[in-house]
This record gives C-alpha cells, sequence and structure tokens, in this order.
C-alpha cells in the first residue's frame, strides 16, 4: 500500500479514527508545539492543524504510535517487514554453492526491480511554481522558547556527490534565516556533509533539494541507517512494495518524488563563510546550542495543490522520533545481527536513552568473554558507534522488560571486572563529554558468568543496604532508593553551592549506609523526579561521560555523577545547555485555548515536571554564582 501525498495518508488515519483536525486557528510559533507534546506523551492521536494562518495546513505525531508507524510503510505491522528482510539476508548468505546462488537471484532481481523510475515532464509535486521563493508562506514551528526561530523538522534533504554521482536522502534541520536562507544543519558522520566536502574540493556549488511530505516512508527511509550507497528509495519502495516515480528539478540537475506535496531547491556555496546556526530544542531533550553551519539558498519552490506541510517536535523523550527508532529496531536487526554479532537475539533502544546513549542487546552465550566481544563489536560497528552506554544480557532476560534487566545487572556484574570503558566518537548533540563529539563509553557485561569468568567469589548482593534516613545536608536535598525492590540503588538529589562542587571529593564523603560494597549511587539536579525511572535513565546517559563521572568507591560502590556540569569543579571546558520545555505563557494559553481545538479530554502539560530542572539562563545554563540565586 503507498500513499499520494500527506493529504491521502491523513485520510486514511482520519478513516481510522487515529486523527484529530483541529478546525480554529492556531499558531506555528510555540503554540502547536505545546498542543502535539501534550497528546504525544499520552498516546493521543495525529493532529491535522487546518488554519495555520497560511495557505498550508500542518500534520504533526504522523509517526506516533506502532500502527501509524507501520501504516506509513504500508504495512499492516511493522515485524512482517523485519521478518521479511531477515528471510532475504538469511537465504542469500545460507546459500554456499554457485548454484545455491544462482537460485536465489529471482529473489534479488525482484529487489532490483524496485529501483526508482525517471518521468519526463512535471509531478504533481510541480503543479504549483513559486518563482520569488519565499519560505514564510509555509508554516514553519517555532518548537521552544529558546530556539534561535523557526526550523524546518521533517526535510528530507537531497544531495549527490560530484564524482561519483551517488545520491543521497538525509534528514537535517533547517533554520529559517530569511525568505530563501536557511542553515543547512548536517553533522559531520552523515553523508550530506561528506558531499558538501566533496563539492569544496572541487570549488563548485552544491546542488541541493528539499522535498516535504509526500509518502509518509520517505519521511521513515531518510533517518534509516542504510549504507552509504544503498539508496533510500530503495528501501522505501521494498516497505511499501512499489516502486518510486522521480522527476527532474526546475533550478537544479536533481530528481525528487514526483508525489511530494513541497519541494523546495537551492543550492549551498562551499565559498560561503558558514553561518551561526541554533540553539534548537533538540531530541536529547536539551538544547543543542549555536555552531556554524553551511547555508542553504532557495531558488524556487514547488508543490501540489492540496499540499499539506509536514512538521514533528523533537525534546524530552518520549517523542514522535520514539516510534521511528522502535520501527528501526524491528526493521534493521537482521543486517546488525549478521553482519556484526550473529549471537545477537534481542537489540533495543529504550526511548530514555535518546536512541544513541543506551542500547540493550541479549545474547545466546556459549564461551567466557562472549558479553565483551559482542560490546566490543557494537562499539565499532556503523552508527552503532555513536552509543554511549550499551548493556548486554543473556538471552533469558528481555530488553524490554525493564526490572529483568535491572536485576541481571546487580546480579551479575561486578564493577572490577565487567565494565569495558572506553572512548571514541559521540554524537555531535552529546553535550556531556568535555570535547565536541567524542568522549568516553562504557559496556556493561551483566550476562550470566561462566566458570571460567569468575575470579573469587562474586559480591553478594546487599537486599537493603540502604534506609531512607534523613540526610542533614546543605547538598543533598533528597534521597530516593529501591531498597525496597531489593535493588541496591539510590538517587540523591543535589544542590551544588555557588562557589562549585567537587563531585569525586562529595562522592568520597557520603555516610557508609549509602556506600556497601554492589551498591549504586546516582546524583541528579534537585528538581527530577527521582520517582520516575525513566527520568533518571535519561539523566544517567544524557548528563554522564562514563570516563569521568563514574567513580568506584574504595568501598565496592559506583557512583555515577548524573547532574548538570555546571558549578562543578574542575570547571567544564563547555557550555552547558538547558533543559527542553514549554514556558508558562505558551502553557497557560493552551490550557486557557483547550476546550476550543477540539481535541478531546484535558491533557497537563508535560513541560510542568520539567520546569524544576530548568537552570537560569536561556538555551545554555549560567554559572548559579553569576546570579542572584
Amino acid at each position: 500500500m503507498s500513499f499520494n501525498g500527506l493529504a491521502q495518508y491523513a485520510s486514511y488515519l482520519g478513516d481510522r479514527g487515529d486523527l484529530t483536525r483541529v478546525r480554529c486557528r492556531v499558531s506555528p510559533l510555540l503554540e502547536i508545539t505545546e498542543i502535539a507534546d501534550r497528546l504525544v506523551k499520552n498516546g493521543g492521536r495525529a493532529l491535522f492543524f487546518e488554519d495555520t494562518g497560511t495557505a498550508f495546513p500542518l500534520l504533526i505525531n504522523a509517526f506516533a504510535s506502532d500502527s501509524r508507524m507501520a501504516g506509513a510503510m504500508g504495512r499492516s505491522s511493522l515485524d512482517d517487514a523485519g521478518e521479511e528482510i531477515l528471510s532475504l539476508i538469511e537465504s542469500v548468505s545460507e546459500a554456499r554453492s554457485l548454484s545455491g546462488k544462482l537460485s536465489k537471484l529471482p529473489q534479488m532481481m525482484q529487489l532490483l526491480r524496485l529501483a526508482p523510475v525517471r518521468k519526463r515532464g512535471r509531478g504533481e509535486c510541480q503543479e504549483v511554481v513559486m518563482t520569488d521563493p519565499d519560505l514564510d508562506t509555509l508554516p514553519v514551528l517555532k518548537c521552544w522558547p529558546h530556539d534561535a526561530g523557526r526550523f524546518i523538522t521533517l526535510p528530507l534533504v537531497h544531495t549527490r556527490h560530484p564524482a561519483t554521482g551517488k545520491t543521497n536522502l538525509g534528514m537535517y534541520r533547517m533554520q529559517v534565516m530569511g525568505k530563501d536562507v536557511t542553515g543547512m544543519h548536517w553533522h559531520r558522520h552523515k553523508t550530506g556533509a561528506r558531499h558538501f566536502e566533496a563539492w569544496k574540493k572541487r570549488g563548485e556549488r552544491m546542488p541541493v533539494t528539499v522535498t516535504l511530505g509526500g509518502d509518509p516512508v520517505y519521511t521513515y527511509a531518510a533517518t534509516a541507517p542504510l549504507p552509504e550507497d544503498m539508496s533510500e528509495y530503495l528501501l522505501a519502495a521494498f516497505l511499501r512494495r512499489r516502486r518510486i516515480t522521480l522527476v527532474r528539478c526546475l533550478t537544479n540537475d536533481l530528481w525528487v518524488p514526483a508525489d511530494s506535496d513541497i519541494v523546495i531547491e537551492g543550492y549551498v556555496d562551499p565559498a560561503e563563510p558558514p553561518v551561526t546556526e541554533g540553539p534548537f530544542g533538540d531530541h536529547t531533550g536539551f538544547y543543542s546550542l549555536a555552531d556554524l553551519y553551511p547555508r542553504f539558498h532557495v531558488t524556487c519552490i514547488t508543490h501540489r495543490r492540496n499540499a499539506v506541510y509536514p512538521a514533528t517536535v523533537v525534546g524530552v523523550p518520549p517523542m514522535e522520533d520514539a516510534w521511528m527508532g522502535k520501527a528501526t529496531e524491528k526493521i534493521f536487526f537482521a543486517p546488525i545481527k549478521l553482519a556484526i554479532a550473529p549471537e545477537i537475539r534481542e537489540l533495543h533502544m529504550p526511548v530514555a536513552g535518546v536512541a544513541h546513549n543506551l542500547v540493550i542487546v541479549s545474547i545466546e552465550k556459549r564461551y567466557p568473554g562472549q558479553g565483551l566481544k559482542v560490546l566490543s563489536a557494537l562499539f565499532g560497528a556503523g552508527q552503532m558507534m555513536l552509543s554511549k552506554y550499551i548493556i548486554v544480557v543473556s538471552s533469558n532476560v528481555s530488553v524490554t522488560d525493564y526490572p529483568a534487566v535491572a536485576e541481571a545487572l546487580f546480579g551479575n556484574v561486578r564493577f572490577d571486572t565487567d565494565l569495558l570503558l572506553t572512548r571514541g566518537p559521540l554524537d555531535v548533540l552529546d553535550h556531556s563529554s568535555d570535547r565536541f563529539s567524542m568522549g568516553g563509553k562504557m559496556g556493561i557485561d551483566a550476562t550470566v558468568k561462566l566458570p571460567e569468568e569468575r575470579t573469587g567469589e562474586y559480591h553478594s548482593l546487599p537486599l537493603f543496604p540502604l534506609t531512607d534516613e534523613d540526610i542533614t545536608s546543605d547538598i543533598i536535598t533528597g534521597m530516593r532508593t529501591m531498597a525496597g525492590h531489593s535493588l541496591p540503588l539510590a538517587v540523591l538529589a543535589i544542590r551544588k553551592p555557588p562557589q562549585g562542587l567537587d563531585m569525586r571529593h562529595f562522592a568520597t564523603s557520603l555516610p557508609s549506609s549509602l556506600t556497601t560494597a554492589g551498591t549504586v549511587i546516582v546524583a541528579v539536579d534537585e528538581g527530577a523526579d527521582a520517582d520516575d525511572p525513566g527520568m533518571v535513565t535519561w539523566l544517567v546517559t544524557g548528563n554522564s561521560d562514563p570516563t569521568r563521572d563514574l567513580y568506584r568507591l574504595d568501598s565496592g560502590a559506583l557512583f555515577i555523577d548524573a547532574t548538570s556540569k555546571t558549578n562543578s569543579l574542575p570547571a567544564f571546558p563547555r557550555e552547558w545547555p538547558n533543559v527542553v520545555c514549554s514556558d508558562r505563557e505558551t502553557i497557560d494559553l493552551v490550557d486557557r485555548r483547550w476546550s476550543e481545538y477540539g481535541i478531546g479530554e484535558f491533557v497537563t502539560s508535560p513541560s510542568l515536571r520539567l520546569l524544576p530542572l530548568v537552570r537560569p539562563g536561556k538555551a545554555s545554563v549560567e554559572s548559579v554564582s553569576n546570579t542572584s540565586l
């Protein structure tokens, strides 16, 4: 099943009772974000805003459920796509002889017949042509209060390598900086950035075209972790079981899907100095701060007559991108398993880990050291290289059963032998490392240990080593323990003094009742909800660098500093970003207007839980010593 544009997909969702149409005027500046955030975090429907103050309606939360993700791919479920890919890969890899491989040719030829086809003339996406392009005609969102401006959040960016002619479809946010100028936020690890460097070496302008909408499977394909030279449109055709028709752009030599909703053509000139882009409230739940990126010049905008503007909002998880991540787990599990570590049985990226900060895998363990072997393999594999924390458990543990994973971690891990600390590349959005896009990583071997892996007796699991005793301290403002759940874990809420705090010294001065062998103590900022495992996991994996912020105490306990590094000693060398959430004014506006939207029972703003974590400053946190607090 395929969809000819977003209007058709919206109708499909509406027929299934999975979409609400908002008919009153709603502003793209902060208001739509606050509404969408409330619904996506509470299992709400997709939203179709009919009156955005522009000529274009806006669709958001279109992927924020398993059924919507499957529907966007033209599937009844995501499992069948993963199983189809697994079957194809296994059938080819298991064919050892030449005759065996030849017998698989019909399957491979069927895949090749899904390659995109180029059409002469114009497509639906070029029914209306704006020769004097103006991005202000689009309902581009300003998502969060400290964003630098309005951002196109679901752009499908088409680029081509100047020498090889290989094309790429990526997704890189675009800050609108004028009626025909945006930033182009492609990271150094992305194919678009590599194409840019190739054009720069040639001293030539780089053609770039951005499409919005079309069949929703294109949006997913642009985010998929494909090998660099594999066409994203081949994946899209495979998923929807129908090849893609491309048409040539009007002002550059790139080809785009004929059924796109909106096409923004242009170029990036490598001879121009980069432009300051950001801040932006990002999918990590923190602002990505201002940096230098190329400038994209718009030469033409075309669109179909019934065009719909697609948008998404990212921020503190869970957000819409979480369901895209779940789809990737299912669809790309087979290639990861077969190419990297065949012993892997399950792979999962918890929502709280914002994809790259936390990965849990289970393995069929057969020999000593196998858990560490898998950890080493994953830290060097494709986009998995950006992972920060990876936990490996035995195959009897479900990777989505978090209590079972925690039990395996505390029951099977010795801090002196089962933690693999290393350094390597990190996502450029990671804010916790001392150096940009590089920092510490930790692998945790929580598999059941074989006799050869034991060096002496395991520590006995301390069932109730902690108490909820009051701690008289100006620094520790609260404590939660998991002693009642037989887990040796304590979460401390910390208020750092204006003169700063040496967290290593603080950790070694904790009372002995907290630091028995095998215990894990986590420090978070005052204002965090220590009773919410998801929030604690998000803060631990986002705010810590394992090689700097994890301390093994002499007592045998492990201390994790998951606090903001503002006012930490020694001083953190980079700016520290603020937490992403709505401001009071926007929250109150949506509260007042809720009944006008016609979207059902009132939903409280998720930002109310986050406001206590927001520190003085704007997108970046000011030092407490420089404020009146």
